[in-house]
């Protein structure tokens, strides 16, 4: 009598078959690979739930029971060595009120994320060079880097870029969901208003380079892309974004645009939101298109966040069985790696901001992306590059002179 596993098997027709021990070795030596690499995530929306009254960043939490997918102990748990911690506002009015509400904001999250550091010095430290990033690794800690998710709290006032690289940031993502005073959006509902960065922008970007700052290109408008790269002295990068040849949503990189980014010396990092990693159904698009739009222009109240997030959990429900899965994320890194080479892809989960998939639901789990890359035949070398090694390259020559 077969095994019934073996028989449930051979109902489903063909197969091909990997004996228990081979699977054994290969987590194994996956294993140890992630053991041993410096691993890190350039886009973890960790300060979301650190705004909630009660959350400590220094304690376990359960992604079913709270919906966290980020804190000390489950970074330490899965292996995650560092990540960026991405102080993000959303895009709310382009008005002197509106950019003094969103510096309050930016300030109050770059404060919350200190005051975690601060809290638990025995779990995590602050991170702002690729040297910090190996030292705080081999202490057996977690290295907490600060990357900006638009430059909306930047508002009209270029001196805001030294006070928040002062405060930690070494990245900013230029715009969001919609157009800014820096540049226009890949998804405003209304259109560009600039053809690209603006004349504000193409003074943002240079002083970036000044200070240390990473142009970050995810979200951008096309024509802000190219913009941003032409201006740019320093390499660029898109800290949470995947290929549009796999699933084509204007928020992906097209190959021409991936293969600008690597001729540059930048870096495209993967992200995990299924729906730019596998393409919806045109129902499951426009109804999450609809929750992330509701924001746009307006200042945010409690009330309107809470009824999001209820609107967001119903839809994710309604759509399960369209989620993408671990196996989606590596094939968006062999079409970089495909399309130009293995030194300008790595990881950027968008944890706790819409990030995770089937196999890969918080930062714990963290590892099972180093099975899937190691089933995949990439080499530990390879994959120290993936999972870090090309970001911290591109972040050691962010700062250069005008």
């Amino acid at each position: 009598m077969l095994p019934l596993f073996l028989s449930a098997v051979l109902a489903l027709g063909s197969f091909t078959v990997h004996s228990p021990g081979d699977d054994d070795k290969l987590i194994k030596k996956a294993r140890k690979i992630h053991q041993h690499v410096l691993t890190l995530d350039t886009h973890a929306d960790a300060p979301i739930m650190m705004q909630k009254p009660g959350f400590d960043v220094g304690a376990s939490h359960d992604t079913k029971r709270d919906g966290s997918q980020i804190d000390f102990p489950r970074m330490k748990k899965g292996s995650m060595d560092a990540m960026f911690f991405a102080v993000y506002t959303s895009q709310g009015p382009r008005t002197d009120e509106g950019h003094a509400e969103a510096k309050r904001n930016a300030l109050n999250q770059f404060d919350l994320i200190h005051q975690g550091l601060k809290k638990h010095p025995d779990q995590a430290e602050l991170a702002t060079t690729p040297a910090d990033a190996y030292r705080i690794k081999k202490a057996g800690k977690r290295a907490v880097f600060i990357g900006m998710e638009n430059g909306y709290p930047v508002g009209k006032d270029l001196s805001m870029l030294k006070t928040y690289y002062d405060l930690g940031c070494r990245y900013m993502t230029l715009t969001h969901f919609a157009n800014n005073l820096i540049g226009d959006s890949s998804t405003d509902p209304d259109g560009p208003i600039y053809g690209g960065l603006s004349d504000f922008g193409k003074q943002v970007v240079p002083e970036m380079n000044r200070l240390g700052i990473l142009i970050d290109v995810s979200h951008v408008a096309d024509s802000t892309f190219y913009d941003a790269l032409a201006l740019s002295k320093a390499p660029v990068i898109a800290s949470h974004s995947n290929c549009r040849a796999i699933c084509d949503f204007p928020r992906n990189m097209t190959d021409d645009m991936i293969k600008a980014i690597a001729a540059k010396g930048g870096v495209v990092q993967v992200n995990f939101v299924s729906d730019y990693l596998k393409k919806p159904s045109d129902a499951n698009r426009a109804a999450k298109t609809k929750i992330r739009m509701a924001r746009v222009g307006k200042v945010v109240t409690p009330e309107m966040e809470a009824r999001m997030t209820a609107m967001s959990d119903s839809v994710s429900k309604v759509y399960a069985s369209e989620r993408a899965s671990l196996s989606d994320i590596v094939d968006h890194i062999d079409h970089i790696v495909k399309l130009v080479g293995i030194d300008h892809v790595g990881i950027g989960s968008d944890f706790d901001g819409g990030g995770g998939v089937n196999g890969l639901e918080d930062v714990s789990e963290i590892e099972n992306l180093t099975v899937e890359l190691v089933r995949r035949n990439y080499s530990e070398a390879d994959i120290a590059k993936i999972w870090g090694g090309n970001l911290l390259r591109v972040l050691g020559q962010a700062k250069v002179g005008r």
